[in-house]
């Protein structure tokens, strides 16, 4: 049976290869063998059927695990017998680019030869692209890892697995050599790397916890914004879980759990709640939404704007398999400034109020 996630293309009368479509930087391959396949070395296989596939690139997904067939995990020597499944999982081909290295200031929060996790600032771009050419992680990666060839490859998106937005804080992992790329890589299509959220949302969420499952894909009318296709006709599955955890009056702190990891998934799950990001500028919540009418009201808000000026959601927490040491490491970090002092703010603002009260204010 296919999987409804992937997307079919037909590479030939011999065999199907159906590739996934995911958000996170890597990329899943399904090849089934035709029952008159003879038999070859499944990394020979693999070269020949998946454009752009260096044999070097199947060998190290091979080294990492990441090649399955009939949901055994092989080696690159493996003969490939009529009728094999073959699953395979890699980060994506080299997108080469000019990177600049950069001495840009990185807070580590932990490092040693095989990853590096960085604790990123609002308003860091992940890597290079469209008018980010310089600036970004990858070009202060590229520096700070000068030594390591992963690095040395003129590849914009080298050692990353997964990126959060500009304007979102928070903890991501790069890997520093290919072997742990490809580990990593397997971990995020597994969905065994547990990733925790806090966003700051408008309004009180109707249930204290629960789950949101929609479709995510390009909104249909603008480009620069995603969209939620409840019924699945369109976009790709995506899984976001929460709780609240902070109620302040007409905002609510709230903790994310992602499932799957789609652009701008919580953004786009919480706008589709009805409960946007508090001044998430592409997502129409940088003005008031919830509250009252009164002028100091507005004056407040628009002072938590100035104070946070990016949309209010942190990455604040990873958990993964060190692809190494094969022990469960976790990184946490704690809330960045401009976030904190705008929560302790509507701390200060909900003081002495009942919620009777603010019921009736809003």
């Amino acid at each position: 049976m296919i999987n409804e996630d992937l997307i079919y293309s037909e590479n030939s009368a011999e065999e199907n290869i159906i590739q996934s479509d995911q958000e996170e930087l890597f990329e899943h391959f399904r090849v089934v063998a035709d029952k008159g396949q003879g038999m070859v070395r499944i990394d020979k296989f693999l070269t020949d059927r998946i454009e752009g596939a260096s044999r070097n690139r199947i060998q190290t997904a091979a080294d990492a695990g990441n090649i399955l067939v009939n949901g055994i995990s092989v080696k690159s020597s493996y003969k490939v017998k009529p009728l094999d499944v073959i699953s395979i999982v890699m980060p994506y081909p080299q997108h080469k680019l000019e990177i600049i290295p950069e001495d840009i200031p990185l807070n580590i929060m932990y490092e040693d030869e095989d990853i590096i996790i960085v604790n990123k600032d609002a308003g860091l771009v992940v890597h290079p692209g469209h008018g980010n050419y310089t600036g970004t992680l990858v070009n202060a990666l590229t520096y700070h890892l000068k030594d390591y060839p992963l690095f040395q490859q003129g590849d914009m998106r080298a050692g990353l697995v997964h990126r959060i937005d500009k304007n979102t804080s928070g903890v991501i992992v790069i890997a520093k050599n290919e072997k742990t790329h490809a580990k990593l890589a397997k971990q995020f299509f597994d969905h065994t790397i547990d990733r925790v959220y806090l966003a700051l949302v408008w309004g009180n969420l109707a249930e204290e916890s629960g789950t949101i499952t929609g479709n995510i894909g390009r909104h249909t009318r603008d480009r620069m914004r995603m969209t939620v296709f409840p019924d699945g006709e369109e976009g790709k599955h995506a899984v976001t879980h929460y709780k609240v955890i902070k109620k302040l009056g007409y905002v609510n702190l709230v903790e994310c759990r992602l499932e799957t990891g789609r652009t701008h998934q919580i953004r786009v799950h919480m706008q589709y709640l009805g409960h946007p990001l508090f001044n998430d500028e592409r997502y129409g919540g940088d003005r008031i939404l919830r509250g009252t009418t009164f002028s100091k009201y507005k004056q407040f808000v628009e002072n938590c704007f100035r104070i946070m000026p990016r949309h209010g959601l942190h990455a604040k927490s990873l958990e993964f398999i060190h692809p190494t040491t094969r022990e469960r490491v976790f990184f946490d970090s704690e809330l960045p400034p401009d976030m904190d002092a705008v929560i302790k703010k509507w701390e200060i603002y909900i003081s002495g109020r009942s919620e009777d009260e603010l019921t009736e204010e809003s």
